[in-house]
């Protein structure tokens, strides 16, 4: 047992020495209770745990500001592209990779892996899953080119979101995401929310006349497939990190997006000379609406802009999961139409209103189901650690 400490002078002419003194008193006290009492409250490395927590949450909303600001101005400009006269299915498809060579900027930046983790990487199977990839983002591109050629901007955005659904289901399978009576209902009202526009296809009043029903419905059939294609994509990108890229680095992200990218803008170039569309895209260029200048600007920031998107998707991706970058994606979709309204004057009638809270209801019941999910693991974490929930939970709120 400790001897006790001496009592702290309290002259008055020593008001100095008191202060040091009592200061060092509690100090060495709380030396003491560090070293021989159990840690009941969080310990002197909380701040940095909690740096280290909002620092994750800062990465986090940086890679969704550029996963929705892109995907908003990507989309918009590719419907620009087709309502100013162009057509080229196989152009447009290959505007949603060709841009990648501009990753190569952040990567210069991007501070390297040691040698000796670079060398446990299996090259040969990371190189097959990149070809993998890059070909199905190629099929599933096009398919959206056709379906933003067939359908208007609010139509395309709100099909678009089945993604989630099809997103869950993949994940059960492929990445072993439990289901739950909330994403179970989130599931159940994106597909009615797709269902309604389909059914309801011939009372589209802001479909162009130039349109026939039956390129509707085969816009709205290639879409709904593509977002299926997609959400199969992001599983497959999850399951790759977590299994044979195994590095929680920002270089993983960008070489991913790279060398899928380069992929799949390789296939996009042999379709667009297989089909023989190149030969048309002289005469596109001179009857486009903007002219050639505004031609070419529009396809380069088309590329730029799918680009920011797909880092912010793939991050997205490292970061948390190939579910939460896909609500994070379907979140952007009641934002396109309200941007389309402005630029293109899509109408919103009722269907369409119905539809987007239904999708919007989807949504939130999903986010809702990942809330309840973070908290039980951290409450689960916080009583292995042994420390109070309160003190916790108000650094993580």
């Amino acid at each position: 047992m400790e001897a006790a400490e001496a009592p702290c002078r309290s002259d008055s002419n020593h008001f100095y020495h008191l202060k040091k003194c009592r200061k060092t008193q509690a100090h060495r006290r709380l030396q003491s209770l560090l070293t021989t009492q159990p840690i009941l409250w969080p310990p002197l490395s909380s701040h940095t745990t909690m740096l280290r927590h909002w620092t994750w949450w800062l990465v986090v909303a940086i890679y969704i500001i550029l996963l929705l600001a892109g995907q908003t101005a990507a989309t918009l400009l590719q419907r620009f592209y087709y309502n100013q006269g162009g057509n080229s299915k196989w152009m447009q498809t290959l505007t949603f990779s060709a841009g990648f060579p501009i990753l190569y900027i952040p990567l210069l930046f991007t501070p390297s892996t040691s040698s000796s983790t670079e060398a446990k990487q299996p090259l040969m199977k990371i190189s097959l899953i990149y070809i993998a990839i890059g070909l199905i983002t190629t099929a599933d591109s096009l398919m959206y080119s056709y379906g933003l050629l067939f359908l208007t901007v609010s139509t395309y955005s709100l099909v678009s979101t089945t993604q989630l659904a099809f997103n869950a289901i993949f994940s059960y399978f492929i990445n072993s995401e439990r289901f739950t009576h909330l994403t179970l209902n989130s599931i159940i009202l994106l597909i009615f929310s797709a269902a309604i526009l389909g059914v309801h296809s011939d009372q589209d009043p802001s479909s162009s006349s130039n349109i026939s029903g039956g390129k509707y419905v085969l816009g709205f059939m290639l879409t709904l497939a593509a977002s299926a294609t997609y959400s199969f994509i992001l599983s497959l990108m999850e399951l790759t990190f977590e299994k044979v890229i195994k590095r929680q680095t920002v270089k993983a992200v960008l070489e991913m997006q790279i060398y899928t990218a380069l992929v799949s803008t390789v296939g996009a170039m042999v379709g667009l000379f297989a089909s023989k569309e190149w030969k048309g895209l002289r005469q596109e260029m001179d009857g486009f609406g903007k002219g050639r200048v505004g031609y070419v600007m529009t396809l380069v920031w088309a590329s730029v802009a799918w680009q920011v998107t797909n880092v912010g998707l793939v991050g997205l991706i490292f970061k948390v999961s190939s579910l939460f970058s896909n609500v994070i994606s379907t979140l952007g979709t009641p934002i396109v139409p309200v941007f389309a309204v402005f630029l293109f004057h899509d109408k919103m009638d009722g269907l369409k209103i119905i539809s987007l809270l239904l999708g919007l209801w989807g949504f939130t019941s999903y986010f809702y189901q990942h809330y309840i999910d973070y908290m039980a693991e951290k409450k689960e974490e916080l009583q292995e650690s042994g420390r109070p929930m309160e003190n916790e939970i108000s650094t993580v709120l």
